[in-house]
C-alpha cells in the first residue's frame, strides 16, 4: 500500500485522492487554530510557496484531537487560516489523527511505521514521497523550516 490510496475531502467537501500527487513530494500535517504551535502555519506556507514549482504539496490537515485546539467549521478554519497566515495550500476537511475514528491515512502510517509514528500533538509532519511511500516522520516540534526537513524535501526533489 501507498498513500496514493487514500482520499481524503477538501475543507470545500470536494474529493482530495492522494493519487493526485503521484509523483510528489507531500508533507502531511494536522493543524490547529488555536495551538502554541499555530505560528508553524507560516513556516508551511513559507514552504509551499518555495518548493510547490519544483513538485511538493503541503497538505493541512485540520485536527481537533489533542486539547480541543481546533473546534471550529471548516468555514471558520478557512477564514482564520486566510486572514493570519494567508494560506493557500490545500487543507483537508476536519479529521480525527488519532484513535479508532482516525482518517485511514493515520492508520495506514500506524501499520507501516508503527504507533509510536502517530501524531502525539498538533503540527505532527510525514514526508510522503513521489512514489506514495512514508519517507519520513517529523514531531510537532520540528519546525517546517528546520534544516533536517528542508533536506529531506530537498533530496526527494532533486
Amino acid at each position: 500500500m501507498s498513500a496514493h490510496q487514500f482520499e481524503f475531502r477538501t475543507i470545500a467537501g470536494q474529493a482530495l485522492p492522494l493519487s493526485q500527487y503521484k509523483g510528489q513530494a507531500v508533507l502531511v500535517v494536522n493543524t490547529a487554530s488555536r495551538c502554541g504551535l499555530t505560528p508553524q502555519y507560516r513556516d508551511l506556507q513559507g514552504l509551499w510557496e518555495k518548493y510547490k514549482a519544483r513538485g511538493l504539496v503541503v497538505l493541512g490537515v485540520p485536527c481537533n484531537d489533542f486539547g480541543a485546539q481546533e473546534p471550529g467549521t471548516e468555514a471558520e478554519i478557512v477564514s482564520f487560516c486566510e486572514v493570519n497566515y494567508d494560506i493557500d495550500f490545500p487543507l483537508t476537511a476536519k479529521q480525527s489523527v488519532i484513535g479508532a475514528d482516525a482518517h485511514p491515512f493515520y492508520k495506514w502510517v500506524a501499520e507501516v511505521a508503527g504507533e509510536d509514528a502517530l501524531p502525539k500533538w498538533n503540527f505532527h509532519k510525514y514526508l510522503i514521497g513521489p512514489d506514495g511511500a512514508l519517507v519520513q516522520v517529523f514531531g510537532s516540534r520540528t519546525g517546517p523550516l528546520e534544516e533536517v526537513v528542508v533536506k529531506e524535501i530537498e533530496a526527494l526533489l532533486d
